[in-house]
């Protein structure tokens, strides 16, 4: 059972990144996934998550109208497409699955992948 983020890296401000939560061992259109950032010095905050049978998709208001979570059940795999970045979006981002009552709720999370490292500077 593993669950993998991958995707990060460094983009000018205004740019796009796509993250990708790849799962092995269980699906993903039975588990909720969450996406998750800790920026330097802060605590981690969940931002995004999708439910896994309606589909029905959750943002924080941070990056709300500029990232898109979606999922490709046949590849097993959810995906944060993120754009119109900003520096305070530098981060290492997570993403989890479980059964959690909220989305931001990360102590109801039963995986987690290992961050991935988004540095938006020019």
């Amino acid at each position: 059972v593993q669950l993998q983020a991958s995707g990060g890296g460094l983009v000018q401000p205004g740019g796009s990144l796509r993250l990708s939560c790849v799962a092995s061992g269980f699906s993903l259109d039975v588990y909720a996934t969450g996406w998750f950032r800790q920026a330097p010095g802060k605590e981690r905050e969940g931002i995004s998550g999708i439910h896994p049978s309606d589909g029905t998709t959750y943002y924080a208001d941070s990056v709300k109208g500029r990232f898109t979570i979606s999922r490709d059940s046949a590849k097993n795999t959810v995906y944060l497409q993120m754009d119109s970045l900003k520096p305070e979006d530098t981060a290492v981002y997570y993403c989890a699955a479980g059964f959690p009552t909220w989305y931001t709720f990360e102590d109801e999370y039963d995986y987690w992948g290992e961050g991935t490292l988004v540095t938006v500077s020019s």
